[in-house]
């Protein structure tokens, strides 16, 4: 009824079933939201009063509460927080909200009261509190002043200001002051002063977690992704028993390519008997795959990346919700099926679908599209069958598990959480970690697509034969060496195999048997050494074209696929050639690329991020400018604003990877000014030092969409 908007009979539904209802928030909620819709102000007002005095740190209640009050005056709105903040001395939400309203000298004192209270009292996450006011630079400023003023008092006298007289501070204020101060010039992007107050911080406290925590938080940000682990590590070290710490430090490993390392880290929390790796991937946990995802791309080991694409893929499509389905959604499903996994899978699908489900219009539709689909889609997708099987099992026993789940949550009658759960179910289908494995894997297929692995003997030989016998030699050796350790590590992983069988479950019922059998293996090197790499990407790229169409990436990336695989752009159909046509005439008016290009860089003259995508096309147009577009791309000047860690990173990327040609040279120029600029960034040390700059600076920012053609 409310979604209906049916306002005055779900208040009255509400009201009647009051007493029988166990949630009474919820129902309090309910009936302010109603009152509100209905123009029943001075009701709901009293209704938001109440849940106010029930949990006063909702900030939704005090929302409600202007709505109700109707405050036109900033006036009027401070006393309301007043009020409420004599009536809850402990609550911090009424001091916090006031600081979104005023400006100048009035939020000065405001935010004076409230830092000093949280200071003294020792709140770790006041940043976090008030970061959202980091938009407005006056704020900014004030924040910065009174908090620099705090520290040089606190050092001196114990006092807030040197002014006061009374109760000093204990030693304790003064560590979260620089705790808030590294924070702060971590946030505007002064990482040297950052620095310099996380290390005071933890030269007085040496034991506190957040100080490691949020030193490994600058290093990150600075780009020194190995720092960033080290200290993650001594956080971590600290408390071992913390699971969120664990995760956190986990996941900066990854980040820094150690991934032998994170999964020992993680093997901390992980069932014993069986590797950390396999455990993690039989619990689904998708931020360690998805990490390890990148963390092999950045590496090069796409083998082992796309395995790991490919059980993301597995595990989504296992979550897939399908008893939420409306008959639209069944029969989407069924041509997901049909063009992802065959045309026998589609079929298992609608027969358990109709066998667990008995209703009768989803299947009409699912069936006539499963007769066009397999009508359609047999020859073509035929290849795909076999391969993807497994795929369509995990998919029914996660099914089965949901029905009984279902039935349970209608036999226990908790249909609101019910409905809120389907609701949920349903955008399971566009979750971030799907699209972030979707787009690794087409991305490494893309690149194997330009750039086809090598056969190693065959590259051996093409070697050999420009060796000399000395040089030919030191090769061999090397190369018994290399097999001598990879048959070891054959070995080892062997024998994780038949411990790992040793600890599985003895008894099987034959469904399960039968389950098993169906299931391949996925083996690196088949897998990147694919036969067509474009196919493979395709079927990453279709979940993603029917399910996240409103990002510009699923776009961008399908425009990568398809651009390779259409041999000859000039031979398009008619109605296709006319549609560019008239797109085109709108986006480039009269003007020539050239020209277009142009007044693109004059009108983003201060955007780093810009520059560089107008100095790549322009190289792209004309290769005789290619010292022009490396000079618009390398600008380092104060009119540039967005010269971060990340955007300077991809500029250094576009360098080396044959966006501008070959320009060495003038790629260790730019390094030296980036190094200059940002002397902790690993990606631009020296290439002596034991960090190689070219492949942190080409491994950095896989997750950024290098890929994408800049027409």
């Amino acid at each position: 009824m409310r979604e209906a908007d049916l306002f005055q009979e779900s208040l009255d539904h509400i009201e009647t079933y009051e007493k029988q209802i166990c949630d009474k928030l919820l129902v309090e909620e309910i009936k302010g939201e109603m009152l509100l819709k209905l123009g029943r102000l001075k009701e709901a007002s009293e209704v938001f009063k109440n849940l106010i005095d029930r949990n006063a740190e909702n900030w939704c209640y005090y929302e409600g509460l202007e709505k109700a009050l109707q405050l036109s005056t900033l006036e009027e709105r401070l006393q309301i927080y007043e009020e409420i903040s004599k009536q809850h001395p402990r609550a911090i939400s009424p001091r916090r909200l006031p600081l979104n309203l005023v400006p100048g000298e009035k939020f000065r004192e405001l935010v004076d009261k409230f830092l000093r209270a949280n200071f003294s009292k020792g709140c770790p996450p006041l940043f976090t509190t008030l970061k959202s006011l980091y938009y407005n630079a006056e704020k900014i400023s004030i924040i910065q002043e009174l908090v620099t003023n705090y520290e040089a008092s606190l050092k001196t006298c114990d006092f807030f200001s040197p002014y006061e007289n009374g109760e000093k501070e204990p030693p304790t204020t003064l560590l979260w002051v620089q705790h808030f101060l590294a924070q702060h010039f971590d946030k505007l992007g002064q990482y040297s002063l950052a620095l310099d107050y996380i290390n005071a911080a933890i030269a007085s406290t040496p034991t506190l977690i957040e100080l490691f925590y949020m030193k490994a938080k600058i290093y990150k940000h600075i780009g020194n992704l190995k720092e960033a682990a080290k200290w993650m590590d001594e956080a971590q070290s600290l408390d071992t028993a913390d699971r969120f710490v664990n995760s956190k430090c986990a996941k900066y490993m990854l980040r820094a390519n150690m991934i032998k390392e994170a999964e020992e880290m993680c093997s901390k929390f992980t069932r014993e008997g069986i590797s950390a790796m396999e455990n993690l991937n039989e619990m689904q946990c998708m931020w360690f795959q998805t990490e390890c995802i990148l963390a092999y791309q950045r590496l090069g080991r796409y083998g082992d990346a796309l395995k790991k694409c490919h059980e993301v893929e597995r595990d989504l499509l296992c979550s897939q919700p399908l008893s939420s389905l409306s008959s639209q959604d069944t029969c989407s499903h069924i041509e997901y099926l049909v063009q992802h996994s065959g045309w026998s899978a589609a079929l298992s699908f609608q027969m358990d679908n109709r066998r667990k489900r008995a209703t009768n219009a989803p299947l009409r539709q699912s069936s006539a599209a499963l007769r066009c689909g397999v009508n359609r889609h047999h020859c073509s997708h035929a290849d795909a069958v076999e391969s993807h099987r497994h795929r369509s099992q995990h998919f029914f026993e996660i099914t089965d598990d949901q029905f009984d789940f279902h039935t349970y949550c209608m036999r226990k009658m908790t249909l609101g959480a019910y409905v809120d759960l389907l609701r949920l179910e349903d955008k399971l289908r566009r979750h971030a970690f799907y699209f972030k494995a979707a787009r690794s894997a087409i991305e490494i297929y893309l690149k194997l697509y330009d750039n086809p692995l090598t056969n190693e003997s065959e590259q051996q030989e093409i070697n050999a034969e420009n060796l000399s016998a000395k040089e030919l030699k030191k090769m061999l050796s090397k190369q018994r060496r290399a097999q001598k350790k990879a048959k070891l590590e054959e070995e080892r992983k062997h024998a994780e195999r038949e411990r790992q069988q040793k600890n599985q479950k003895k008894k099987r019922d034959e469904e399960e048997e039968e389950a098993s059998g169906l299931k391949e293996e996925l083996i690196p090197e088949k897998l990147e050494r694919t036969e067509n790499p474009l196919q493979e990407a395709i079927k990453f790229l279709i979940p993603l074209k029917n399910l996240v169409a409103d990002n510009i990436d699923t776009h961008l990336l399908a425009f990568e696929i398809y651009f390779r695989k259409v041999s000859n752009h000039s031979n398009l159909p008619d109605i296709v050639s006319k549609v560019l046509s008239q797109e085109m005439q709108k986006i480039f008016v009269n003007k020539d690329l050239e020209s277009f290009n142009e007044d693109f860089l004059k009108h983003n003259a201060t955007s780093l991020q810009h520059l560089l995508s107008g100095a790549k096309m322009m190289y792209f147009l004309d290769k005789s400018r290619q010292e022009k577009a490396i000079t618009i791309a390398t600008r380092l000047d104060e009119t540039v604003k967005d010269k971060n860690v990340k955007t300077l990173i991809k500029v250094s990327e576009a360098l080396l990877d044959g966006s501008f040609g070959n320009c060495n040279s003038q790629y260790e120029e730019y390094r030296m000014a980036c190094h200059n600029l940002l002397p902790f960034t690993s990606a631009f040390l020296p290439g002596g030092n034991e960090v190689n700059s070219h492949t942190v600076a080409l491994n950095h920012t896989a997750n950024y969409n290098v890929l994408v053609n800049e027409i």
